[in-house]
C-alpha cells in the first residue's frame, strides 16, 4: 500500500509556542542532495531537479519542483523520467555532500555536543544545556536555520519538541525551510491527529497490519488496547508503538556515532563482461569511496566488493588488511583483488559497489607507512588532490586510465551504501 501524507493543522503562528522542556530538536535537510548539487547551478533553483543518472540508476534526490510530479528517492531513473520529463538531471557529487555535511555538523557542535547525526542530512540535538549560552530552544532552531543558510547556502527544517520522535515528526511537517515547535501539552493533541503510517518506525508491513486491525490514526492506535497491540505486531513492537502514542519515549540523545561503513556502487546503462571496464568502474568507486572517509576524518580495515550480475543474482567477497587504509589505491588494489578471486570468466556484470568498514578516526589509527613508499607517498597526493577538487570542482583532477572515458558517465547514479 501506498504510504499517505500526512498534514494536520499547525499551530497557530500569531504566538511564539511555550517551548519550556522542549530540548530535542531535529534537523533535516531540506532536499540535501538536490540543494548541495545547485549550488554551482543557480539557473536551475527554482525547476524540476533530478539528482541520479543512467536509465538503471536510481534517483539520489529531486527538488520540490520534481517531487510534484511525484518523483522520490530510490525510484528507477527511468520512471522518473516518465514523470518528469521535463526536469533536468544532475551527476551527484558525493565529495561536495560529504564537505557540507561536515561543515553542518561542526555547526551543530558549536551549539551543543550532544549531536547525534542519523545520516549526511539529519541529526537530533539536545540543547538542555545550551541556553545560557545561545537562548531558548527555538532561539537556537532559529540560530541554526541561518548559519546553515548563510555559511552553506543551504536550507533546513527543525522540529523542536519534548522527545527524539515529536522532534522528528515537527522537522517533517515544518518542510521546506521551516520550523515548528511541540509545547509539551500540545503532544498528544499532535500525535493524535497524525495518521499510523507517520510514526517513527512503522514501515510498510506494520502499517498495514495496523489498517487491517482497523487502526488508521495514532489516536486510534493509543485506544486500543496493549495486549492486543502486542499479540499483532509482537511484544516489542506492539509496546513500543503503544508508549509512542501516547508520547511516551524515554530515548535520549546519543553523542555522535561515528559512522559504520562507507561505500558506493554503480549501476551500469548496459551488462557489461568485460573485465578490464569493470575494474576502471572499481577504480572511481574507490576514489570517491576513499575521499568520503578522508573528508570524515576515518580509516578502515575491511573491504567487501559487491558483484550483481544480469539476473540479478548478487554476492559479496570481504577482504580485512592488515593495517588501516584511507587511500584509493589501497581500496582499488583490493577490490580488483576480490574481483579476480571470483573468476567471472566473462559473466555479464550489472553492478558493482565497493564498501569499507571497520572505520576508526584516523588520530585512534595512525595509519601505517608502506614498506619503500617515499616520504611523501600515495596518501600525500590524496590529500592534494583533495584540496585541489575543493577549490576547482571534483572533476579537475581524475586517475589517467578515467580520463579519456568516465565510467560514471554511463554506469548511472552512485548510490550511498553507508
Amino acid at each position: 500500500m501506498s504510504r499517505r501524507p500526512f498534514a494536520p493543522p499547525r499551530p497557530a503562528a500569531t504566538t511564539v509556542p511555550d517551548d519550556t522542556g522542549c530540548t530535542v530538536l531535529h534537523v533535516d535537510m531540506d532536499a540535501f542532495y538536490a540543494s548541495a548539487t545547485l549550488l554551482s547551478r543557480p539557473d536551475l533553483v527554482g525547476t524540476p531537479v533530478i539528482v541520479g543518472g543512467g536509465h538503471r540508476g536510481v534517483v539520489l534526490s529531486a527538488t520540490y519542483e520534481a517531487r510534484r510530479f511525484g518523483v522520490t528517492s530510490a525510484m528507477p531513473m527511468s520512471r522518473a523520467r516518465r514523470l518528469c520529463p521535463q526536469a533536468t538531471v544532475l551527476r551527484p557529487d558525493h565529495d561536495l555532500y560529504a564537505r557540507i555535511s561536515a561543515a553542518v555538523m561542526e555547526t551543530f557542535r558549536s551549539v551543543t555536543p550532544r549531536v547525534q547525526p542519523l545520516s549526511l542530512d539529519e541529526a537530533f540535538l539536545d540543547v538542555s544545556g545550551a541556553s545560557r549560552s545561545h537562548g531558548s530552544p527555538a532561539a537556537i532552531g532559529r540560530l541554526l536555520r541561518d548559519t546553515v543558510h548563510d555559511e552553506q547556502g543551504i536550507t533546513c527544517s527543525v522540529g523542536v519538541a519534548p522527545s527524539l520522535v515529536v522532534a522528528k515528526l515537527a522537522s517533517t511537517l515544518a518542510k521546506p525551510d521551516g520550523m515548528l515547535v511541540v509545547p509539551r501539552e500540545e503532544v498528544l493533541p499532535f500525535l493524535h491527529e497524525l495518521p499510523v503510517g507517520a510514526l517513527w518506525g512503522v514501515g510498510e508491513r506494520t502499517e498495514e497490519a495496523l489498517v487491517r486491525l482497523g487502526l488508521h490514526t495514532v489516536a486510534d492506535l493509543a485506544h486500543t488496547p496493549r495486549a492486543t497491540l502486542e499479540r499483532a505486531l509482537g511484544p516489542a513492537t506492539g509496546g513500543h508503538l503503544h508508549d509512542l502514542a501516547w508520547g511516551r519515549d524515554p530515548r535520549r540523545v546519543e553523542r555522535e556515532q561515528r559512522e559504520r561503513s562507507i561505500g558506493s556502487s554503480t549501476t551500469f546503462e548496459s551488462d557489461l563482461d568485460d573485465a578490464v571496464l569493470i575494474r576502471r568502474h572499481l577504480l572511481a568507486l574507490a576514489e570517491r569511496t576513499a575521499a568520503r572517509m578522508r573528508a570524515a576524518g576515518l580509516t578502515g580495515r575491511t573491504l567487501t566488493l559487491t558483484v550483481r550480475f544480469s539476473d540479478f543474482t548478487t554476492i559479496t567477497r570481504s577482504r580485512t588488511l592488515r593495517d588501516p587504509v584511507d587511500t584509493a589505491r589501497a581500496l582499488h588494489a583490493s577490490a580488483v583483488g576480490l574481483l579476480d578471486a571470483l573468476a567471472l570468466q566473462r559473466a555479464r556484470v550489472r553492478l558493482v559497489g565497493v564498501r569499507m568498514s571497520g572505520l576508526v578516526p584516523v588520530a585512534q589509527a595512525p595509519l601505517q607507512g608502506v614498506l619503500g613508499e617515499r616520504e611523501h607517498g600515495w596518501r600525500d597526493a590524496d590529500r592534494a588532490v583533495d584540496r585541489a577538487r575543493a577549490r576547482f570542482g571534483a572533476d579537475v583532477v581524475r586517475p589517467a586510465s578515467l580520463v579519456q572515458r568516465d565510467p560514471s558517465a554511463s554506469a548511472g547514479a552512485p548510490r550511498d551504501l553507508s
